[in-house]
């Protein structure tokens, strides 16, 4: 499977709300960092992924690119608040089968409030 592949089923079962398929492509130790949160175990991940998802209307993939081990996406992330729609990144690395680490680029200042951040 290559890291597209990988990445593709993540999102695949992301889309349909599958926390346990999604589980299923992340490594035991993956690193994710993001504008509010850093996580070192998908277990936190999954959980503040699902505690966003009543929030999200949709996701419109712009672009993938991989290349080796490492595969980015772009996407507008069109959600239901005020915050309205926010064009993101994420940079994965695959090793195997497994996501070791996801990296969001977003301006997170219209989410602060929703977050209960300044």
């Amino acid at each position: 499977m290559s890291a597209k592949d990988v990445v593709l089923g993540f999102q695949r079962a992301m889309g349909k709300g599958d926390l346990k398929a999604a589980r299923a492509f992340l490594a035991n130790d993956l690193s994710f960092v993001g504008p509010f949160d850093r996580f070192s175990a998908p277990e936190p991940y999954l959980a503040a992924l699902g505690q966003l998802a009543p929030m999200i209307e949709r996701v419109d993939m712009k672009r993938m690119f991989a290349e080796g081990d490492e595969v980015a996406l772009f996407y507008d992330l069109v959600t239901k608040t005020p915050a309205g729609t926010a064009p993101c990144a994420e940079w994965y690395r695959v090793n195997g089968d497994k996501i070791t680490h996801i990296q969001v680029y977003f301006d997170g200042r219209p989410f602060a409030p929703l977050m209960g951040r300044k």
